[in-house]
């Protein structure tokens, strides 16, 4: 009687090392045809004790179909038995068990399964519930233990990861569906220090028929591909992540992130700058030869750092020449090296800062690269990789960070040209911004700037105030679309023409349009492609821009505005209202030919006039509306002082990573005391000139002033007459006294006296003259009713 074998689970039999080649005795029955006698062979074959199964059934040795040997763990053998009768002297019948070399075994079968243990790839057979079957030497080596110890024990009972446990899931779901899988691992198995990365396929083992018997794993070692592959994503992600930020101290973080926490390509990174370069200058071309100092510019590892094992940020330190820094700013090249290189042990022995990292982390490979732009060598960056984590630095590491770094340099030598460009830009915008609060009668005033976070730098915002005649005041803000220099430049070019319009006394809707002719008109003539050098002209034509100019009067307590594409201001009552004033938007500057229109409303003394640029109220958080409705809120928050006020402001609205700079101007206004104002309505009667000398005589003896009687009186007396001779009445006379005294006289004429060269021969044509000659200015401003000739002394009082 013969008994076929099926399919073979090899492990069961070539059990360490023994190989069944010839036939054995491994079992007796008794007369009823169970195991009576258990030998050696078959328990090392079967993989049961004798008294596991002497007494039991013979069939308990067999699969279903009575063809093949199973094992005691279920699998089945490559083997036949052969079952000879005993002579025996009962009536019972014995039998003797051998196992006989199936057909087909031999050579060939040697050589197939030569090849199974002995691939490379981890091969291993599961049942359907993950326990293991089988696995080849390759297996057993990476996993370390002897495979009866494993077998019948799912991954995840002797391996821990969550590679493991993903395969194990795969494996399960194989055995279920019948469908094949294939997957990318990254652990590490026992006996190996270092993970590896895995290309998994997961596949049924069925019969003839279909049915899944078991599940086969092919575990492939592809790191080196996979680090090949990582070493291109990394100089791709390197495109996008590093130089988004014009910083030197954010150019060189972005780059210790990405190699220690995106890539992990190392696990410790830092970044060291000569000094020159964090204040916007190219340092000289070196060689920097001996102990360099460097700055700290960005670090950061994998775990967490030890105070005394690393440098602070912004920290100096100077690099003995022994080490990889101060070899790489002395000859330019990088430098590759072993924690137990000479080089290395020396450099650690002389700075104590790396010897206590490489002490605490186990440092076993070091690579420093230096930073090379424009043929200058900046700094340094210095990679280190720890015991347990990371295969030693090696050539194509090398070739890819050198790549990188590179890259790094060409973004921070971008960054500090950035900062260089940014502190003369700041520079230029601080020196044309009024210093401190402007000392004025009619207004208290506070003020900030804040230039723009991140890289969009220094803007062109501004504002101003400006003293006007009859202790009125003019308040601008204004923005210059655009960063740095050049809309600095052109801040200061409109500040200038804003300052010379309101000088000559125009109404706010008037210095806009006059303001908007000069940007329309000085630009270029042409296409701007074909134009000149814009910054040859006094203000680019293609500039865009935005102002606010507003008046104050303090004798009628009213403000007058007009606004060109700006925000509307925020008036705060004495009762601690907040509103943004109705007032028509007007088109930005540089449009051309649209007008501008201006309001006038009455600020009750004590009110709050606030003025701004968009920085303030913008954010992609929220829209101006509720920009708008935020800074109300602030403004309306009782403060000491409006310095204080000032900083709330700044402090509950401004986010300087919105990119946009702020002008803040607040003014609280001031009302001029009826005793120091004198008005009288005057005929047109030459014989009224003289009435007005002594009326004005008699008020400056009142005020204390009789020493500006004499040039005071003659001034009355010329501009007096020439409104007689010259315009219409009604005619007005005003004495105003603050800091300076001034004197008005209005008319319903809108024909403005100028100075001329007198004859010998002529009546006439000196008293303008005498006028500018005596006082400290003079002017003409037109009015709704006509105009107002004017002229200012210098007072002083006790």
């Amino acid at each position: 009687m013969h008994r076929t074998s099926g399919p073979v689970d090899r492990r069961a039999r070539q059990r360490d090392g023994a190989h069944v080649d010839e036939s054995v005795t491994i079992a007796v029955t008794d007369g009823n045809a169970c195991v009576a006698y258990w030998s050696r062979e078959a328990q090392e074959l079967l993989g049961y004790t004798p008294a596991e199964i002497i007494g039991r059934p013979l069939d308990d040795l067999f699969s279903d179909d009575g063809a093949t040997f199973r094992h005691r763990d279920g699998s089945l053998l490559d083997a036949r038995a052969h079952l000879s009768p005993l002579l025996s002297t009962t009536q019972q019948q014995h039998f003797l068990v051998t196992t006989v070399p199936s057909p087909g075994t031999g050579k060939l079968q040697d050589l197939m399964w030569w090849m199974l243990e002995q691939q490379s790839p981890s091969l291993s057979i599961y049942d359907r519930e993950a326990r293991l079957l089988w696995a080849n030497e390759a297996t057993r080596r990476a996993v370390g233990f002897v495979q009866s110890e494993v077998r019948g024990r799912r991954p995840t009972e002797f391996l821990r990861g969550a590679g493991f446990e993903e395969a194990e899931r795969r494996i399960l779901r194989v055995g279920e569906t019948g469908e094949p899988e294939y997957t990318e691992l990254f652990d590490a198995f026992p006996r190996e220090p270092r993970a590896h990365a895995w290309a998994v396929d997961v596949f049924p083992l069925k019969d003839a028929n279909g049915r899944v018997h078991a599940v086969g794993l092919v575990a492939s070692d592809y790191s080196e591909q996979h680090h090949s592959r990582e070493r291109m994503a990394l100089l791709s992600e390197a495109r996008t992540r590093i130089g988004a930020s014009l910083d030197v101290t954010g150019t060189s973080q972005e780059l210790v992130d990405l190699t220690v926490t995106v890539s992990r390509f190392a696990d410790f990174v830092s970044v060291d700058l000569l000094d020159d370069v964090f204040r916007g200058a190219l340092p000289g071309p070196g060689p920097h030869t001996g102990p360099v100092s460097l700055r700290r510019a960005a670090q950061g590892g994998t775990c967490p750092l030890p105070p005394n094992t690393v440098l602070g940020v912004g920290a100096i330190h100077t690099h003995p020449q022994s080490s990889p820094i101060g070899r790489c700013q002395a000859n330019g090249r990088p430098v590759l090296g072993g924690a137990k290189d000479p080089d290395i042990v020396r450099w650690l022995a002389e700075d104590p800062a790396p010897a206590a990292y490489a002490r605490a982390f186990g440092t076993h490979s070091v690579l420093a690269v230096p930073i090379r732009a424009q043929g200058v060598i900046l700094g340094a960056a210095l990679f280190l990789r720890d015991s347990g984590s990371l295969d030693p630095f090696g050539p194509d590491d090398l070739t890819v960070i050198e790549d990188l770094v590179a890259r790094v340099a060409v973004c921070l030598d971008n960054a500090r040209r950035f900062t260089h460009e940014r502190g003369i830009a700041l520079a230029l915008q601080r020196s044309l911004l009024p210093r401190g609060p402007t000392l004025h009668p009619a207004v208290e005033t506070a003020s900030r700037y804040v230039p723009a976070g991140g890289s969009a730098g220094v803007g062109g915002d501004w504002f101003d105030v400006i003293p006007l005649p009859g202790a009125r005041v003019g308040l601008v803000v204004g923005d210059v679309v655009g960063h740095g220099i050049s809309a600095s430049a052109t801040m200061g070019r409109l500040r200038t023409a804003v300052r010379t319009l309101a000088d000559i006394d125009l109404a706010p809707d008037e210095l806009l349009t006059h303001l908007d002719d000069i940007v329309t008109h000085s630009g270029p003539p042409g296409d701007i492609d074909d134009a000149s050098d814009p910054s040859e002209s006094e203000i680019p034509g293609d500039i865009g821009a935005t102002c606010l100019y507003a008046v104050y009067d303090p004798v009628s307590g009213t403000c007058s505005l007009a606004r060109a594409g700006h925000p509307a201001p925020i008036l705060v009552g004495s009762d601690g209202t907040a509103r943004v004033v109705d007032l028509p938007a007007g088109p930005p500057l540089g449009l051309g030919s649209l007008p501008f229109e201006s309001a006038e409303f009455t600020v009750p003394e004590g009110s709050l006039l606030a003025l701004f640029t968009d920085g303030l109220i913008e954010s992609r958080r929220h829209d101006l509306d509720e920009g708008n409705r935020r800074l109300c809120q602030a403004l309306a928050r009782p403060q000491p002082s409006l310095e204080a006020l000032c900083d709330t402001v700044l402090d509950s609205q401004h986010r300087a990573a919105d990119g946009d700079d702020v002008a803040l101007l607040l003014i609280r206004t001031r009302t001029l005391r009826p005793e120091s104002l004198a008005s009288w309505e005057l005929p047109s009667d030459p014989a009224i000139v003289s009435e007005a000398r002594k009326r004005t005589c008699d008020r400056l003896t009142e005020w204390g002033l009789e020493e500006a009687s004499f040039i005071t009186e003659l001034v009355v007396s010329e501009l007096v007459t020439n409104a007689i001779r010259y315009g219409t009445g009604p005619i007005r006379l005003r004495l105003i006294k603050d800091q300076t005294l001034t004197c008005e006289v209005s008319d319903c004429s809108s024909t403005s006296p100028h100075l001329r060269r007198a004859r010998l021969s002529d009546e006439g044509g000196r008293g303008l003259l005498l006028v500018a000659q005596l006082t400290e200015r003079w002017g003409t401003r037109h009015t709704r009713a006509g105009k107002t000739i004017w002229a200012e002394q210098v007072i002083h009082t006790a």
